[in-house]
């Protein structure tokens, strides 16, 4: 996931709350994507960044939120859902 994506879920989380909860967000976007310019030759290094994205592995906690009802944060989290290019589901701790 890019930094833009979870940018744009967690603002998605915020404002559907309404200053009503906390958000943690829980990953970090810390690997860098470089790419070359169109039609450079080999060799030179590596190119220029380009994005900084997260790894996904199956089963990590993106976003936590506390201090509002558990339909609430389902409601929130499936707005925030639609931003995100992955499956996602809601994990309630007990």
């Amino acid at each position: 996931m890019t930094v833009n994506q979870i940018e744009a879920a967690r603002k998605a989380l915020t404002h559907y709350l309404k200053r009503g909860g906390k958000v943690w967000v829980r990953m970090v976007a810390d690997k860098v994507i470089t790419a070359r310019a169109a039609e450079t030759r080999m060799g030179g290094g590596k190119g220029a960044p380009v994005a900084f994205v997260a790894p996904v592995k199956r089963g990590h906690i993106i976003f936590e939120v506390a201090g509002i009802s558990k339909e609430e944060a389902e409601a929130a989290f499936r707005l925030a859902s639609f931003k995100l290019p992955i499956a996602t589901r809601v994990v309630v701790k007990e």
